[in-house]
This record gives C-alpha cells, sequence and structure tokens, in this order.
C-alpha cells in the first residue's frame, strides 16, 4: 500500500517577518485540514479546530524577538508546518484605538511637578492610544530636533517604497542604520534617494510632515557626519522656548503625532494609510525602533515585558526621546524634549514610568 502524499503547509500571511505582531495568526490551509496549532517561539498559543481554506486566530504573545509556526492537521492525522521568524511580538491587547485627545488633569499635574523638579526648558506630550486620554506640558514649544526627525525620513522613504525593503536591499540596511544605530550618513544618503540631495530630500520629509499634521517641524538639511474633540482637548502651549538659532527643529506635540500615526498605520488606521504607508511597511518600522538598543530613557525604569519602541535624539544642550510604550492592555505615547535641563534622561524614564502608573490603572 502506497503511503498518503504529504500534506501542503499552510501559508501563513500574519505575522510577517520583520514586523511587529499584535498577535493575529492568519493565513491559508491545505485541503482537509481540521485543526491548527499555533505555537510562539517554544510555546503553543492555540489549538483550534477549522473549517473551510482560512484561519484567523488572536493569541497571546510574550512580548520580545519570536518565531511563529502553524501547524495543519487533516483528518487522517497528517500534518505540515509552516514558521514566521524575526516576530517581534507586542503584549496583548497593545493595538491602538484612534480614540479623540482629551486632558487627563491628573496627569498633567505629575507632568508639572516633574518639569519644576528638573528646571531648564523641557517640552512633553503623553497620550494614551487606546482611550485618548493625555497631558501635555509646553508642547507647542520648538526645540532643536536633532535625531529625532530621522523617523519622519523614514516615514517619507515608506511613501515612496510598495512593501518593506528586502533585508538584503541597500535601502534596508540604510533605514536599519538610521534608525537603530541613529547613523547620520545613513539618513543623508536617504534623503539623496528621496530626492537627488540632502536639501531636496528635506523639502519631501517636509511635505510628509505637514501631509500628517506636523506644523512645528522643520528638517533644514542633511546631518552633520564625521565628514559634516468632544472632551477638554490636551492643551498644547508655549510655555517656555529654547533659544538655539536655525537649524532642525520640531516640538513634543509634533514628534508624538508623527509617532501615533505610525503605530496607528501599523493597525490598518489613521492618516498614513491614505499618504501610501501600509500597514505591513508601518509594522516594519515599529519593528526597527523596538530593536533601539537604549533604555537609559523612557525605558529606563522598564522589564522586557513592556515594550518602548522610539527614537531619541541628542545634541548640546538638548536630549529628547519620542516613542510608544506598550504594555499588557494599552499602550501610550511619550514624548520628552528637553533644553539645559537637569537629568533629562532621568526626567524622560520618570515621565514614562508616571504615565503608565496612572494610564494602566
Amino acid at each position: 500500500m502506497l503511503d498518503a502524499p504529504a500534506l501542503p503547509p499552510p501559508a501563513i500571511v500574519a505575522p510577517a517577518p520583520r514586523e511587529v505582531s499584535f498577535g493575529l495568526v492568519a493565513g491559508r490551509l491545505p485541503a482537509g485540514t481540521e485543526r491548527v496549532i499555533v505555537r510562539a517561539g517554544r510555546y503553543v498559543a492555540a489549538v483550534e479546530p477549522v473549517r473551510g481554506s482560512t484561519f484567523a486566530v488572536k493569541v497571546r504573545l510574550v512580548a520580545g524577538p519570536t518565531t511563529v509556526r502553524v501547524t495543519a492537521i487533516d483528518g487522517r492525522n497528517r500534518r505540515s508546518s509552516s514558521v514566521v521568524k524575526s516576530v517581534f511580538a507586542l503584549p496583548t491587547d497593545s493595538d491602538p484605538r484612534g480614540r479623540t485627545p482629551r486632558a487627563a488633569p491628573v496627569l498633567a499635574r505629575v507632568l508639572r511637578r516633574l518639569v519644576r523638579e528638573h528646571g531648564g526648558t523641557c517640552g512633553i506630550y503623553v497620550q494614551d492610544l487606546r482611550t485618548g486620554e493625555g497631558a501635555a506640558w509646553n508642547a507647542k514649544a520648538r526645540f532643536p530636533a536633532g535625531s529625532t526627525l530621522k523617523l519622519a525620513i523614514a516615514v517619507s522613504v515608506l511613501r515612496s517604497v510598495h512593501g518593506k525593503p528586502s533585508p538584503s536591499s541597500n535601502l534596508g540596511a540604510l533605514l536599519g542604520k538610521m534608525l537603530v544605530s541613529s547613523d547620520n550618513d545613513a539618513a543623508n544618503a536617504l534623503e539623496v534617494w528621496l530626492g537627488g540631495s540632502t536639501s531636496a530630500g528635506s523639502a519631501r520629509v517636509d511635505e510628509t510632515m505637514r501631509a500628517v499634521g506636523l506644523t512645528d517641524s522643520l528638517m533644514f538639511g542633511g546631518y552633520e557626519t564625521s565628514r559634516r474633540p468632544a472632551a477638554t482637548p490636551i492643551p498644547i502651549r508655549v510655555e517656555s522656548q529654547a533659544s538655539f538659532g536655525v537649524g532642525k527643529y520640531t516640538t513634543a506635540a509634533d514628534l508624538s503625532r508623527l509617532l501615533r500615526s505610525v503605530y496607528l498605520a501599523a493597525a490598518g488606521r489613521g492618516p498614513l494609510l491614505r499618504l501610501g504607508v501600509t500597514g505591513s511597511e508601518a509594522r516594519y518600522l515599529l519593528w526597527l525602533l523596538a530593536q533601539v538598543n537604549d533604555r537609559g530613557k523612557l525605558g529606563r525604569f522598564f522589564d522586557p515585558a513592556i515594550v518602548v519602541m522610539h527614537k531619541a535624539g541628542w545634541l548640546t544642550g538638548a536630549r529628547h526621546d519620542n516613542g510608544v510604550v506598550a504594555y499588557e492592555g494599552g499602550a501610550f505615547v511619550a514624548t520628552v524634549m528637553t533644553w539645559k535641563v537637569r537629568n533629562a534622561d532621568l526626567l524622560a524614564g520618570r515621565v514614562a514610568l508616571r504615565a503608565l502608573g496612572l494610564l494602566a490603572s
């Protein structure tokens, strides 16, 4: 008697490699499949009966880098599997809801107290990405942007391509260097890729920022290298202004809006989708930001179960961080910009810690 032919492997549509995952596992199944087993890393995340040729299941994933394996089993107990590698799992129920921003008075008082304790000039914006609650301090004041606007370069690049770049491509390598290592040469090369020169590329980046609604940000050429609502809205004001001359600038409100747009796009929502950035590309961008090896600012008080996807920036006198903090049950965007502030990195960590304590309660 001949052996039964092998069962073809399932085709996994979500999650995709080199992307963050909110826990959705979906795909197509070989004919006759009756059950699927989903494993995340070494753990069984789900065992589900199925009917038909497709499946979609929401599973709990352990936050951090992982692999996802889907095993199909048919009525004759034949099995086949497919694996997706290089997935960065986000905590359960951390996907955004896109609510209208509304003021959280208690959080606002906490921010004001932290500002007084640290001195100097700072701009802060915090918003819960599921409820819309948040607070701000001096969030419309302009600061020298430093590397924080490299996120805007990345968004502009993804508007101009179809799908996330291949890991072996020059474009993929440049995006990784610019965001993960904050490499200035890579940022300049991407601006040249966008417009033919750093100045023309900057104009493309400025156009993207205006399209997203960022009105207080300016790219201003390349980077120096070794060679050279229904409820009360969140108030956005200027309390004090840094004096830094000409150059790149942005505000806490603008940076938060940009990163919030990326996080919304990753879940299939928000303005970036209309501008040509796909959900897959946004999840790829967050996957890069999750690999930034700098937990001394927004993430300094968090363990690895809390994921911080962020882009920091610093110049003489200025230290900033802009990130999404994802935890089990929610996520918030937090931007802390500082000018001549005592223990600026500590301030960023304290803002994120207090925001988590208030928004997650």
